[in-house]
């Protein structure tokens, strides 16, 4: 009989998430507020989310920025970094892919689930302060702002510890 210590835990659930990275002329970077639980707690992101079965990962991107946003993407351009996290206390996997992309249009967020409070362009100063608290959130995307190196892949052990970028 083996020990179950050595067993590596089941995962209960595996995300796989498209982001985007949309700056206006002045350079400022478009963050979502999600209040999920809708208890006034609101935590900012990328606009982005789920990718849903037989959904492609620029496809989710798209409908994600129309629904959160109600801006359009024109073309989704190239992917700026993976975000690797797993959350061994939830038992979750989430990898988030956040691409650079062009879009049109006027923000008016149309959110089916009803979480999106809030869409704006902030500074990079900013964007740091609406992220301080999730490091997988904050780090690559400040660190793809400061040097616009693409392709870095971010691994995480939680939200609240930093990563090793490899």
């Amino acid at each position: 009989m083996k020990n179950s210590a050595h067993r590596p835990r089941v995962l209960r659930r595996e995300l796989l998430v498209a982001a985007a990275i949309l700056q206006d002329t002045r350079g400022r970077v478009l963050l979502v507020a999600n209040d999920w639980g809708r208890r006034g707690r609101v935590r900012y992101t990328l606009p982005g989310g789920m990718v849903e079965p037989g959904e492609t990962i620029p496809d989710a991107l798209v409908r994600e920025v129309r629904e959160e946003t109600g801006l359009s993407v024109r073309s989704v351009d190239q992917l700026a970094y993976i975000a690797q996290v797993e959350d061994r206390r939830k038992r979750e996997r989430t990898i988030a892919m956040a691409f650079t992309a062009s879009w049109e249009g006027l923000l008016n967020p149309h959110d089916p689930d009803g979480h999106v409070v809030e869409a704006r362009f902030f500074d990079a100063e900013e964007v740091a302060e609406r992220l301080s608290t999730h490091l997988p959130l904050v780090e690559p995307l400040l660190h793809y702002l400061e040097t616009h190196e693409v392709g870095r892949f971010y691994a995480y052990t939680s939200w609240s510890t930093p990563g090793q970028p490899i």
